[in-house]
């Protein structure tokens, strides 16, 4: 499988890969998140571990388990961490110690490298008998609701290592060393390949878009922190100039309880908005997904708070124009007037989109760069050979 990504990535990029692997063959890894499907880090993980696996390291990905209690609690902690704000007490942190003693009791902890990812199973790392532990942070936890960071914290100062998603995420707080790594795409997974612009219309006219008028696309959970709610304030503001259709399209998450609260919000905000999309598929509507970014004239992700945002890589590298949140790693991947537009509000979010649908030479441009911005920072290669990188670090360490 890795092979295919040569004429891609080239010769070189691959013979790193396979030198460092070399280094960590026969030692044994453990992934441990929330959710099988839905959001980035399942389909980033859904990728790296067969990778993994197939570069002679014996990887095993393990979903902890809960009830809607304790995702409710899950759901607020990843809220007031990214928010700076929050309201718990402690039947919450009773709650989530409950949930961490019930998986480490099924999971089996015992292996060389242990990677958790994010604060849902990070109380795991009490049971800890071997191995390195390295907690992945896919948020932003910069300026976090200081009782539940102040709480987690004690975990996650017992791990061997952190990883962020930026920089700018780092904690002058711990001790632990903290690396650096983006997530990233697959740039040949149904999402991302290649497919006929015959695919992407049928798609569209499945949905009852039409794909000869201006379309504007936003893949996103339905979730605050994506401000679906700003979208469609946006797309108001750019009816009023250009006769352009709206898709939203979103997914289901197991550990994400307010989904369907805030779908309904959104449904709510676009009563009475001329030719609004809003899209609830299942998690695996990966082609869809694709259609709809390729179908797309202009793409957004206006979140508010984002460790990442997978999708800006996914229509940047489908050369698309995106019109992204100026939050937490979307910077990484968006340079403002290079490879996309950053916006604050709404309003600046119709600027752009009114610039973008009436100069189609520059979003075209724009996509191109954006293209190669992807591919020299933001595939799943780059993100596999940074993972054994830290593997090397942490053995040796």
């Amino acid at each position: 499988m890795i092979e295919k990504y040569a004429e891609i990535i080239g010769e070189n990029e691959l013979d790193a890969i396979y030198r460092i692997a070399e280094k960590l063959k026969g030692l044994s890894v453990l992934h441990v998140n929330s959710t099988p499907k839905g959001g980035g880090v399942a389909e980033i993980l859904s990728k790296l571990v067969p990778m993994m696996n197939e570069l002679g390291i014996n990887t095993q990905w393990k979903v902890i388990r809960g009830d809607n209690e304790f995702f409710n609690v899950t759901k607020s902690f990843h809220n007031s961490l990214q928010n700076g704000s929050g309201n718990v007490n402690d039947e919450t942190f009773a709650v989530y110690e409950k949930w961490q003693d019930i998986n480490a009791s099924e999971i089996p902890l015992d292996y060389d490298v242990v990677f958790i990812h994010d604060p849902q199973p990070a109380g795991l790392i009490k049971v800890r008998k071997k191995g390195k532990w390295i907690w992945r942070c896919h948020i932003d936890i910069s300026n976090p609701y200081p009782k539940v960071w102040e709480f987690l914290r004690k975990y996650v100062q017992q791990y061997d290592a952190m990883i962020i998603s930026s920089s700018v995420f780092g904690r002058e707080d711990l001790t632990i060393p903290q690396y650096v790594i983006p997530p990233s795409i697959d740039p040949l997974s149904v999402k991302n390949r290649e497919i006929s612009r015959f695919t992407v219309e049928r798609i569209l006219r499945k949905f009852e878009v039409d794909p000869d008028r201006p379309l504007v696309t936003q893949i996103s959970r339905f979730d605050r922190a994506k401000d679906p709610i700003g979208v469609i304030s946006a797309f108001k503001g750019l009816k009023k100039h250009i006769d352009a259709q709206l898709v939203y399209l979103g997914s289901p998450a197991s550990d994400d309880p307010e989904g369907d609260q805030v779908y309904q919000e959104t449904v709510k905000a676009a009563e009475g908005v001329k030719d609004v999309h809003l899209l609830m598929l299942p998690p695996d509507s990966d082609l869809e997904v694709n259609a709809f970014q390729r179908g797309a004239d202009v793409v957004m992700q206006k979140s508010i708070k984002e460790g990442f945002g997978l999708t800006v890589s996914e229509a940047m590298w489908k050369r698309r124009a995106v019109i992204g949140g100026n939050t937490g790693g979307i910077p990484l991947q968006i340079i403002h007037g290079y490879t996309g537009f950053l916006v604050n509000t709404p309003e600046e979010a119709t600027h752009y989109l009114i610039y973008l649908l009436r100069n189609r030479q520059i979003r075209e441009k724009i996509g191109q760069d954006a293209r190669e911005h992807v591919r020299n920072n933001f595939l799943m290669t780059r993100e596999l050979r940074d993972y054994l990188m830290v593997m090397l670090l942490s053995i040796q360490g």
